[in-house]
């Protein structure tokens, strides 16, 4: 099963074995309707249940996860990506798309040239920017013609 990164954790929260997660969610918020969590590490992982959690800040959340008890364990996972299985997602909207299903796509021009293969979606002001790794690294904005 594949599995999408959708946070980080960057610490413990209080006293009783919380963690802090900066969520990469939109809206950060939404990081808390996925379960279950993979945290993982340099190709290690371990399957961990949430029990609660809010918001605490701008792109955070603090999270309870069962059988963490101690600020102590807590403080040991930071630095770890929080994954979900991809099948965990609700379908997109019609006419809207997860970012992380246009990685690995092929670009063509209108007349057909590949351009190559999206490596990573960026996010700017204005519009999504696709990174396309072909004989050269391509910038193409990610608008309708």
């Amino acid at each position: 099963m594949r599995r999408i990164i959708i946070g980080a954790v960057s610490g413990s929260y209080g006293v009783k074995g919380w963690i802090k997660v900066r969520s990469f969610t939109d809206p950060p918020e939404n990081i808390l309707t996925y379960e279950p969590w993979w945290l993982e590490n340099k190709g290690s992982s371990q399957c961990w249940q949430v029990r609660a959690g809010k918001v605490h800040g701008p792109g955070a959340v603090v999270v309870e996860l069962a059988g963490l008890d101690t600020p102590e364990q807590a403080q040991a996972l930071k630095g770890l990506q929080v994954a979900v299985d991809r099948d965990r997602f609700p379908p997109p909207a019609p006419g809207e798309y997860y970012q992380v299903d246009l990685l690995g796509l092929t670009v063509r021009n209108l007349k057909g040239c590949v351009f190559g293969k999206v490596t990573e979606v960026m996010p700017t002001g204005a519009n999504d920017v696709l990174i396309v790794d072909g004989e050269r690294e391509r910038l193409i904005p990610f608008v309708q013609p």
